[in-house]
């Protein structure tokens, strides 16, 4: 027989293949990439607000470093600044480890994630009377410079890493 005369037809591809609807492992994918993407964006909402904190912490300190230079006064820096730091300390750590602790007890917790003790036995430790001396009897003693080094490292060092 002659293949000419032979009654055959072209040959017929198949449809492409479509993108959608996506198959159920894609939808999988997409769910997984969702929620991980979501953790991600929580988990530094969460420190970034934790370092708002810190950031705004230390600008309060920066402030009330540029009062003393103005007013030369190192009972009412020490005053702002053992405020500020108790009050920063409460918001990064549990109330009921930090709210009660005076002291030297106070002093130790404030130690206790930096490398080295900055206010048992340095300059910080001048936060324990200088808020309650008189300020005519203040006299060269008082390390300033000291002090604001120690608070500004310990706003810098998180609370309760691991050291």
């Amino acid at each position: 027989m002659d293949p000419q005369q032979i009654p055959l037809r072209g040959l017929h591809l198949p449809e492409a293949v479509g993108w959608w609807p996506l198959a159920p492992g894609w939808w999988l994918l997409i769910v997984l990439l969702v929620a991980a993407a979501g953790l991600l964006l929580r988990a530094w909402l969460r420190w970034s607000a934790r370092a708002a904190a810190r950031r705004k912490a230390l600008k309060q300190l920066e402030e009330s470093r540029s009062a003393y230079a103005y007013h030369g006064n190192p009972v009412t820096l020490g005053a702002e600044v053992s405020e500020l730091l108790r009050r920063t300390m409460l918001a990064y750590a549990p109330r009921a480890e930090v709210a009660g602790l005076t002291g030297d007890a106070w002093l130790a917790w404030l130690d206790r994630d930096l490398d080295e003790p900055r206010f048992r036995e340095g300059p910080g430790r001048t936060l324990l009377e200088l808020p309650y001396r008189n300020a005519e009897t203040v006299g060269e003693d008082v390390d300033v410079d000291g002090m604001l080094a120690a608070v500004r490292e310990r706003l810098r060092t998180p609370v309760g890493r691991s050291a």
